[in-house]
């Protein structure tokens, strides 16, 4: 693969997997196809080689735009989508348009020029699972974890779209032969990350003098995995992965989120009980696990990652030392949280 096409390339973890291919794969050229919404960030492909990524600013819903860059392409890499629930559960209308028609978009094209198309999706499109206290006789660590078999319950307008965009690429894959694989992941975290979202918010919550924030009880869990490991699973699905597979990735990272946002306070060196409870978002899931056994055992990828205060200490070295990175937007976001009670 000489030539591949990244959408939202510009986002969190696109940039990291834009990243990762142009530090490990130097015969590799990439197209960064990103509408550069809120979510996108010029800035997060600051650095990179000008005759290796050369970044396009469209819409993935963009039928002539995507058609002219898919037939010059050896590979589609998916990443783009509108991700944040408690957007959808404002306004879901751009979370159709983006996640659905935009996927459909996307797979018409690599399926007229036979091109090979990777879909980025969630472990959010099963629903969610019950937490582990509330599992009989179940010890920590234990219980029930998401599968490729699991059945698709979602429960927000964003995991629904992501579902829909799930359900059509295994569609063209049986009707059309389309030349495709899906991963779902669970919570990424890392660099680049927007700051609407939990770690990240807490963490220039934090290096703002503002008290980091916590949903209900704090007790829904969630299967943390750090977005380099992400990276290298999906280029290990795209280049070892079987024709119409779906295929977990998880770094066995459950945590519930009082325990994450006590963490970040320690690291940070707060007194752990530093924040405040705010009202939970409605629908709230409980808890996702993953169980990647199957990336595992079939592809040979492991997480390197496996120690999760590390990864997060790495993390909350790099808000520190990236502060122009998100100190303009704070100040909004925060507002629009407030907004909400949250």
């Amino acid at each position: 693969m000489k030539n591949i096409i990244v959408t939202g390339g510009a986002g969190f973890i696109g940039s990291n997997f834009v990243h990762y291919v142009v530090n490990n794969h130097p015969e590799v050229n990439i197209t960064v196809l990103d509408k550069l919404t809120y979510a996108g960030n010029r800035a997060n492909l600051a650095g990179l080689p000008a005759d290796r990524v050369n970044l396009v600013v469209g819409d993935i819903a963009d039928a002539e735009l995507v058609d002219k860059l898919v037939k010059n392409a050896d590979a589609v890499v998916h990443y783009a989508a509108e991700s944040h629930n408690d957007n959808s559960l404002i306004d879901p209308s751009p979370f159709i348009q983006t996640n659905i028609i935009g996927t459909y978009t996307l797979i018409e094209a690599c399926r007229k020029y036979g091109v090979r198309f990777h879909h980025v999706s969630t472990d959010e499109v099963y629903g969610d699972l019950p937490l582990r206290e509330d599992l009989p006789g179940r010890g920590e660590g234990e219980g029930e974890k998401f599968t490729p078999e699991s059945r698709y319950q979602p429960s927000s307008p964003y995991s629904s779209s992501k579902a829909s965009s799930d359900l059509l690429v295994r569609a063209w894959v049986r009707s059309f032969g389309l030349k495709a694989t899906i991963s779902n992941c669970s919570n990424n975290y890392g660099p680049y990350q927007h700051i609407e979202k939990f770690i990240p918010r807490q963490i220039t919550n934090i290096l703002s003098g503002i008290k980091p924030k916590l949903y209900g009880t704090g007790k829904n869990v969630r299967d943390w995995i750090h977005t380099n490991d992400h990276s290298r699973a999906v280029w290990t699905i795209l280049t070892k992965g079987k024709i119409g597979e779906t295929y977990l990735i998880g770094a066995d990272g459950e945590k519930n989120n009082k325990e994450v946002l006590e963490l970040i306070l320690q690291e940070m060196g707060q007194p752990k009980d530093a924040y405040e409870m705010v009202k939970d978002r409605p629908g709230h899931d409980l808890r996702y696990a993953i169980d990647s056994s199957k990336l595992r055992s079939e592809l040979g990828w492991e997480p390197k990652f496996t120690n999760f205060e590390d990864g997060l200490q790495d993390t909350i070295n790099w808000y520190k030392d990236n502060e122009s990175w998100w100190k303009d937007e704070k100040a909004e976001v925060e507002a629009k949280y407030a907004n909400n009670g949250q």
